[in-house]
């Protein structure tokens, strides 16, 4: 895939708004998100401040989204993002197997609900994974426990049971998963994790597994986990007017900034955000000449 001008994770009212500004402007745009866009706007029974669309409903919104897309020739790619890192003059997605590549990132992918489990952020990196994709040949024939926050992981531990040599999952949803026999399934809920030697210990309401690895699976992964050196406060990334982060080239908009939690401040928030990454190509190219 050849480089973009600028990545846009999420596809939310946010991602979805920056990628119509950017392509407007003239701009090479990578979508990354899921093609029935943010489950949380399905899920709206009614949205009543959205101007122009009064009292639409989240199915409604979603299909008038998808069409804009749609008739402005911008496709979505279905491809969850593990980490963004700064490569000089670009930026490297990693996207599950593939390194995509953009000379500019907008971050648009939602907050991460809820509150890590004890020792996941210190253990990131070391027995600890958040992307199955990315991590799964580290562990060939080995013991691993997923934790999945939505019935979309349970894609990643069927493919996770296919490379290893035995895989547990623990369910944060109340629907029933369905996974191949190979996966056990347990209800219960994960307290903390351990390193003892070269193994993990996850300790749970039920006892206590000893795993060689742990996937912890989330629709979003938290924003200094995704992009390293990103300036954060809390579960939001801290952002200026302009929507620039602390690191050229990095922008964000939507839930991800912070409150309020609205589709139309998403989207106001993607429109600026689009605008200055364009501002911030438009100068590198000046200064390259």
């Amino acid at each position: 895939m050849d480089r973009a001008d600028i990545a846009i994770i999420g596809t939310g009212p946010g991602g979805i708004s920056a990628a119509i500004t950017a392509v407007i402007r003239n701009k090479k745009v990578l979508l990354l998100g899921r093609a029935e866009l943010s489950g949380k706007i399905a899920q709206a029974h009614e949205i009543r401040n959205y101007p122009g669309l009064p009292a639409v409903s989240g199915a409604d919104l979603a299909k008038a989204l998808r069409e804009h897309l749609r008739q402005m020739g911008i496709p979505i790619t279905e491809k969850r993002v593990g980490a963004v890192y700064a490569m000089g003059d670009y930026f490297a997605l990693q996207a599950g197997e593939d390194m995509l590549e953009a000379k500019a990132v907008i971050l648009a992918c939602g907050v991460v609900q809820g509150k890590p489990i004890p020792g996941e952020e210190e253990l990131l990196g070391r027995g600890v994974s958040a992307c199955a994709t990315c991590d799964a040949a580290l562990y060939r024939g080995k013991t691993v426990l997923v934790i999945g926050y939505s019935p979309r992981e349970e894609a990643e531990a069927a493919f996770l049971s296919e490379v290893c040599g035995k895989v547990t999952y623990i369910p944060v949803y109340a629907a029933e998963p369905h996974l191949p026999a190979a996966v056990e399934v347990l209800r219960t809920k994960a307290l903390g994790i351990r390193r003892e030697g070269a193994k993990l210990l996850t300790e749970t309401e039920s006892g206590t597994l000893t795993t060689d690895g742990v996937f912890v699976l989330r629709e979003a992964v938290a924003p200094g986990q995704l992009v390293p050196g990103l300036e954060t406060e809390g579960a939001h990334v801290k952002v200026n007017r302009r929507m620039e982060t602390n690191l050229p080239g990095v922008f964000a908009c939507g839930d991800i900034t912070g409150t309020p939690y609205q589709y139309i401040k998403a989207a106001g928030e993607g429109n600026v955000a689009a605008l200055s990454a364009v501002s911030f190509l438009d100068q590198q190219k000046a200064q390259s000449k």
